[in-house]
């Protein structure tokens, strides 16, 4: 049994009394459960008023000891990086091989905050554009705002975590995290971690929270910005809520992959499968549309099919396993819906589509219609879509079709189709000649239109968490 309570001021608490029971099944293994509960109104504008009160002193906190406190944990990640990784394996069924490359890059986001934090200093203004500069000393300094609500999905409880708190603690800002109900145990374990290795008390605090709850916390006076991954349904009505309050929203994606008629198409089909498939597809810019030159449609069908079909699906504790569970039997279940509602409409099932409880096959369907939910909406399971064009402006009409837009890629050798697709492509990522999937943590990420507003990476919400203030002296 895995238990995790909530952490305020510095301390875990326990269950306080009539506290509701929030209950964790793996999907996979029905003898692993963790529990935790969800915190009431009193025990969250405790945790308000220690951000708060946290805040007053970490502000002032020299650029050397956020650095050390956030290298601390860096460390503190490496040194128990297998019980975090198996961790992943349970709660939320994540491959053994995915969970130890999310906690390797957990361990780098913290790194990369670390010495971005170091070297944080004002920066001097240039003022020789104008006459009157020559008077004048000027500096830019950014300054923290204040308490950060980070709202963290279950696919990433770890990383995605991280990329609200590392750079959070890098700026001087205080933490309210709140975990996803699917996967609290994993983010709390985090942010035990960060206890332990010495956090001030009150520089972040945890909670599971109701959705009422959670969205009364958005609307706190003593929150100041607002950092949500998660669903754009839920990702824009909490914006919604605030609209004077900096927000930054990482939300789905439906990440199309166009295979130029010059690609190679050996390792097209890897890394596509790979993307498409790994971690059952629950990843937002997992690759779900296939958009194909029609010189090699054909050939691509078949390397896709066979590829599907040989693609290992079983216990996320083998190394082997590619396609794990889905995180709930429900959202397995919604998969095979859609896939059915696609099939209805005329799409060809080419491989997979037969569900066994939470566990959902890896699966190809060719021509599904666009206005189906396959066709339009993000599927967030283990199922890729074939289509082909005829000419690169039919494959760019294609994918901008789309409502969302955080990646895309391209296979091809051609200079002159990279420029087109990244000239025109409707996304805020282009990967060539790789899966969409890839991401480096220190690059800007996120998405346009229902995809998101603003952007992580650790630099980039630094600039988000901070404002600019200016000095201007005269000589």
């Amino acid at each position: 049994m895995e238990w995790r309570g909530a952490f305020v001021g510095g301390e875990e608490i326990a269950q306080p009394p009539n506290a509701e029971v929030v209950e964790v099944q793996s999907p996979w293994d029905p003898k692993w459960i963790g529990r935790s509960f969800l915190a009431g109104r009193e025990l969250v504008e405790d945790a308000v008023e220690s951000s708060l009160r946290a805040f007053e002193v970490w502000r002032r906190s020299s650029p050397e000891e956020r650095s050390s406190l956030l290298t601390r944990i860096a460390d503190e990640i490496a040194h128990r990086k297998e019980r975090l990784a198996e961790l992943l394996v349970f709660e939320i069924g994540k491959p053994i091989v995915w969970a130890e490359g999310e906690v390797a890059r957990l361990e780098i986001t913290f790194r990369l905050a670390a010495q971005l934090a170091s070297i944080e200093r004002p920066k001097t203004l240039d003022l020789s554009y104008d006459p009157r500069g020559k008077d004048f000393a000027g500096s830019v300094q950014r300054e923290p705002r204040g308490p950060v609500l980070a709202f963290v999905p279950y696919n990433w409880p770890y990383n995605l975590a991280a990329h609200k708190l590392a750079p959070a603690l890098a700026t001087g800002n205080t933490v309210l995290l709140k975990p996803s109900p699917l996967a609290p145990i994993s983010s709390l374990e985090l942010v035990r971690l960060i206890h332990d290795v010495g956090c001030p008390a009150g520089v972040v605090n945890a909670m599971n929270l109701s959705n009422d709850d959670a969205q009364w916390l958005a609307q706190h006076d003593g929150v100041k910005l607002l950092s949500f991954t998660g669903s754009p349904r839920v990702g824009w009505f909490l914006k919604s809520l605030v609209p004077r309050k900096p927000v930054v929203l990482e939300l789905g994606g439906d990440a199309s992959v166009i295979v130029w008629e010059d690609a190679d198409l050996e390792w097209a089909t890897q890394r596509i499968v790979a993307s498409a498939y790994g971690y059952a597809g629950q990843v937002c810019i997992s690759a779900q549309h296939v958009v194909a030159s029609a010189g090699v449609l054909d050939q691509l069908r078949v390397r896709l099919t066979e590829a599907t079909l040989s693609c290992k699906i079983g216990s996320p504790l083998d190394r082997d396993t590619v396609c794990g569970p889905m995180i709930s039997e429900s959202e397995a279940a919604r998969v095979e819906a859609w896939i059915e509602e696609a099939r209805k409409g005329g799409a060809n099932l080419l491989a997979g589509g037969v569900r066994n409880g939470t566990w959902y096959p890896p699966t190809l369907v060719e021509n599904a219609p666009p206005e189906s939910k396959l066709g339009c909406e993000e599927v967030f399971g283990p199922v890729l879509t074939l289509v082909g064009v005829d000419s690169l402006d039919e494959a760019l009409a294609r994918v901008n079709s789309s409502k969302y837009g955080i990646h895309a890629s391209l296979f091809t050798q051609s200079e002159e189709v990279v420029r087109a697709c990244h000239d025109n492509l409707e996304v805020a990522g282009l990967i060539v000649n790789d899966a969409p999937t890839i991401r480096f943590d220190g690059m800007p990420y996120g998405g346009i239109k229902d995809s998101g507003f603003g952007r992580e990476g650790v630099a980039h919400a630094m600039e988000a968490m901070t404002e600019p203030k200016v000095l201007l002296q005269r000589s």
